[in-house]
């Protein structure tokens, strides 16, 4: 495997964990594709110890399993599992609906940290929904997951933020493979961010719950249209030698 670009040392542990993330949701390591640590330390010039902890870390992430013998594999999401994904999302975003309109508008300094949180928020909304329109999922990916958990920060739990973030990164490693062998890739990639984070503004609760409630209905129109076999789930193809050396198109700029 070659290294797709040089790592420092200073936060060897999350940057190796953050490439191999990243490599993963770009679809170039694949479903039960297996690895060692001694191959991840060789492809990035790295000693084993933060290697090893980086893949650790994302075993707990649910995006690795671990082996004893055999090293790791990137974990194989079934459309089961897909669904729990949606179902476990679908219940806390039921409770941060509710926490959102509780809670009495922000005031004094909170307002102003809120209204430049939001605004940051719609920029995100505005580009996740122009490349799902697109079809890009590369970008889409980056900017989608960015605005969920800049989304749950107006919350205010990072508790509720980080497990969102976590169930949001494990529904794109299920859904790239298909996603990427799919010809009508628009149709289900999910444009509705500017209409959540418009409900939000106007603190609209009936707006926010549909808004919501059609993001996770198409969630499950999707898994049931791969139920039924359509598309077929990506054969495994030839192994590749590993990350190609190109940026990443998924990680937008801050």
């Amino acid at each position: 495997m070659r290294a797709s670009g040089a790592v420092t040392r200073s936060t060897l542990r999350q940057q190796i964990a953050d490439a191999l993330r990243d490599e993963v949701l770009a679809g170039r390591l694949q479903p039960g594709r297996e690895f060692t640590v001694k191959q991840i330390a060789e492809q990035y010039g790295v000693s084993a110890t933060p290697v090893r902890e980086a893949l650790f870390d994302l075993a707990a992430q649910g995006l690795l399993e671990s082996d004893q013998h055999r090293g790791f594999r990137v974990y194989e999401f079934s459309v089961a599992d897909y669904r729990a994904m949606v179902e476990a999302r679908t219940l806390v975003m039921d409770g941060v609906i509710r926490e959102v309109f509780t809670s009495p508008s922000p005031g004094g300094a909170r307002q102003t940290v809120y209204r430049d949180a939001l605004v940051s928020v719609r920029r995100r909304a505005e580009e996740a929904s122009r490349a799902a329109r697109g079809g890009d999922l590369d970008i889409l990916i980056g900017y989608d997951l960015r605005f969920w958990r800049e989304l749950g920060t107006l919350v205010g739990n990072t508790y509720i933020t980080d497990f969102l973030h976590r169930l949001r990164v494990q529904a794109w490693v299920f859904a790239v493979p298909y996603l990427r062998g799919d010809a009508d890739v628009r149709d289900w990639l999910w444009n509705g961010h500017p209409d959540l984070v418009a409900a939000i503004s106007h603190r609209d609760r009936d707006a926010l719950r549909a808004a919501v409630e059609d993001y996770n209905n198409h969630a499950l129109s999707w898994a049931d249209r791969l139920a039924a076999g359509d598309p077929a789930p990506p054969g495994p193809g030839p192994e590749p030698d590993g990350p190609d050396g190109s940026a990443d198109p998924g990680r937008p700029d801050a």
